[in-house]
């Protein structure tokens, strides 16, 4: 370390009678983050934390010392950094940010909106902070509440870039030629439209689901497509439980709830291609079904079912009715339980027995 003046020497007393102070800031911020948002249903990527180094405070006071009477005019000594997965959802952090903390608006800064239209760049949204006793207060280090720190917010991609423009561009000490510094640009803007497409992505994703349970709460399944967010929706409202409470009836017995989502990919590859198609099967198909547990349980005494023996027994009307034979079974049992020897035989055996059944001379 180069030799430092009186000013440097003594902000560099305070730093390090005042450490103790700035490493249990860094300890109890990011855990009162992580509380705050975890009770609020906000999910973030990464919430990074850090002291600044002596050397590294040496470093800055040689080229700004003049600036600071004293170590508290430093408000970068703790850092925190608050990293997004959407670009919406650094605004949404922020105003959190602000019921949580004391925020200096004089010294805060928005990065986002310090380029030209034609610029691209580092974006950050950087708040200068204080705690509130309100939040957290430490009778053996009362001063945590005057020292500032500073929260940066900003998105994966806008970390990445950061990063790397950290490791090739205005740290480095050299200076850039002007088509590396355009090829840095270029990247930055990039980043820039695929942080704004994956927030519009999820935007409309959000709007699609809305879309989906309000036509599945009224009935007009016909115009629902058959695909993983609406058949969560679907099964929600339980359109197998009818069947299923009529099958238990035969034994008494009690309905065990399992998940329903691999019948996805079995009504998919029945052809069906909306929640209408499975609507019809169940008006259609379920005496056939109710056909088949009867001779699966009426001569047992089984009391415990499954929730998942309505849905499979409508898969098997259909694909015994329509032609689908053993192997149409097979591939029904295979989705449903996992490849496994034991589905062909068993594939075999429903069809021998259903000829038995009425649903199949009607």
């Amino acid at each position: 370390m180069k030799e430092i003046n009186e000013h440097t020497a003594a902000i560099l007393n305070e730093y390090r009678a005042l450490k103790p102070a700035f490493e249990q800031m860094a300890e109890k911020l990011p855990e009162k983050l992580k509380q705050f948002f975890e009770e609020a249903g906000v999910i973030v990527a990464a919430i990074e934390h850090r002291v600044k180094t002596e050397q590294s405070l040496a470093e800055k006071l040689e080229l700004k010392g003049d600036k600071y009477a004293g170590i508290t005019d430093i408000t970068d000594i703790v850092g925190l950094r608050i990293i997004t997965f959407y670009i919406d959802d650094v605004d949404k952090v922020a105003s959190m940010v602000e019921r949580l903390f004391d925020i200096d608006w004089e010294n805060s800064v928005d990065k986002r909106k310090m380029h030209e239209i034609d610029r691209f760049g580092y974006q950050s949204l950087h708040y200068i902070c204080r705690i509130p006793e309100s939040s957290y207060r430490d009778a053996s280090h009362p001063e945590v509440n005057k020292i500032r720190f500073e929260v940066q917010m900003r998105t994966v991609l806008q970390h990445a870039w950061a990063n790397m423009n950290h490791d090739t561009g205005y740290k480095s000490g050299v200076e850039i030629p002007q088509r590396y510094l355009r090829s840095l640009s270029r990247l930055a803007g990039l980043l820039e439209l695929v942080d704004d497409e994956f927030s519009r992505i999820r935007s409309e994703l959000a709007d699609y689901r809305r879309k989906v349970q309000n036509l599945v709460a009224s009935g007009n399944l016909s115009e629902v497509p058959l695909d993983g967010d609406a058949f969560r929706s679907y099964l929600a409202i339980g359109p197998f439980d009818n069947l299923n409470r009529r099958i238990a009836s035969i034994n008494q017995a009690e309905i065990q709830q399992v998940p329903l989502t691999d019948y996805l990919s079995v009504f998919k590859g029945m052809g069906f291609k909306t929640l209408g198609d499975i609507d019809g099967l169940i008006d259609k198909y379920g005496e056939a079904a109710y056909q088949i547990a009867c001779f699966q349980l009426g001569l047992t005494d089984i009391d415990i079912i499954s929730s998942s023996i309505g849905p499979q027994n409508l898969c098997t009307a259909y694909i015994l009715k329509n032609g689908g034979g053993s192997l149409g079974l097979k591939l029904m049992l295979d989705a449903i339980n996992g490849p496994g020897e034991g589905n062909e035989a068993m594939a075999k055996f429903l069809v021998e027995q259903a000829g038995e059944l009425p649903f199949m001379n009607q």
